[in-house]
């Protein structure tokens, strides 16, 4: 078996992370809550998506019988993988292989073809299946060493290639799963370009995959400390940045202002946009903001947030590494922001 017909794990690798000097609370000194040119670093796309190639009819099936494509395999919100890391199948074997068991995918999408910064070949054409139900690993072409696994369990052994990967076909499968039907007049919908558009024959009317846009923000006191909060129990140590939805009609600046008003009543004075991140769980884009406020106290709403606390540098790196908080993880814009803030890495327990 050749090395695209094999099913092999996504290379897991680490990518390199600059990180800011770490500067001093305190008037006059330039930290890294200064509204300034100073964004989040944006990192390579590694998949070239097609947008033209694939409103060519039957480039899907023409992909499948292609001998070296590459297939992404979900059912539900679980991915298939290995050795903690994406799996990638020979798709047109893996199909077969499915379809001698009476398990075919009961969809089949276009994720693209690897681009230069990938881990994997240039060029490699790359398909989801997203089947009706998980194949036990031993049969149907899955291989016995697999596992069935959501994003979460398994993103923080993930490499930039199988990340990107995993995300992107969550997000058009979650999409697919719930608009299977036109929303003018109910008829079910025909899935065309590649996956990426659903088309209803009953009206001709064409209906595209969709995103939620969310605001998530540092928010920066007058004396340079960080507002924290988090939701649940009043006794959780989880602690994290402030986000919401945008609204109908709002700027992403006024959702900013409004959702820190409703939910620790901090009136917001300026904000700058930092840097974004995909969520697709259901069909999130976190939108990173950093925040400054006049006011110095913060009071929780009880319901989206029940509990919010200031934190200079110094405290906040006590409190995490004391075990006393815990903040996001490494996986997500939330701690991104945080560390912008922070002006470098802030020390988990697992580092001391």
């Amino acid at each position: 078996m050749s090395h695209a017909e094999s099913a092999t794990p996504v290379h897991q690798e680490t990518p390199a992370q600059g990180q800011p000097a770490i500067m001093p609370d305190g008037p006059g000194l330039l930290a890294a809550n200064h509204l300034r040119d100073t964004l989040l670093p944006v990192r390579p796309a590694l998949v070239d998506r097609g947008s033209t190639e694939r409103m060519k009819a039957g480039m899907v099936e023409e992909l499948l019988a292609a001998p070296d494509t590459l297939a992404v395999v979900l059912a539900g919100r679980q991915g298939l993988v290995s050795g903690g890391s994406l799996l990638l199948s020979n798709a047109r074997s893996l199909h077969a292989e499915l379809a001698a068991a009476g398990t075919v995918p009961e969809l089949m999408v276009y994720l693209g073809s690897a681009l230069p910064a990938a881990d994997l070949p240039t060029g490699t054409e790359l398909l989801l299946f997203v089947l009706p139900a998980p194949v036990e690993p031993g049969t149907a072409g899955v291989p016995e060493e697999a596992s069935w696994a959501g994003f979460r369990d398994v993103a923080a052994g993930l490499g930039p290639t199988a990340t990107a990967l995993f995300v992107e076909a969550s997000a058009i499968a979650n999409w697919h799963a719930g608009h299977t039907h036109c929303p003018r007049c109910g008829t079910p919908t025909e899935v065309q370009a590649g996956g990426w558009v659903r088309r209803c024959p009953a009206d001709s009317s064409e209906h595209y995959p969709r995103t939620d846009p969310a605001i998530i923000v540092t928010v920066v006191g007058p004396d340079g400390r960080l507002l924290l909060g988090g939701g649940g129990p009043a006794d959780a140590k989880n602690f994290s940045t402030l986000a919401g939805f945008v609204e109908p009609g709002e700027s992403l600046e006024q959702a900013v202002v409004r959702e820190l008003f409703e939910e620790v009543g901090v009136r917001v004075k300026a904000c700058q946009y930092l840097g974004s991140q995909s969520w697709p769980f259901p069909a999130s884009l976190m939108l990173g903001f950093t925040a400054v406020t006049d006011d110095a106290v913060a009071t929780p709403d009880g319901v989206e947030v029940t509990r919010a606390r200031w934190f200079s540098r110094e405290e906040l790196q006590d409190a995490v590494l004391s075990g006393e908080i815990a903040i996001s993880s490494r996986l997500s814009i939330a701690r991104a922001l945080i560390e912008h803030w922070y002006g470098g890495r802030i020390r988990d327990l697992a580092d001391a």
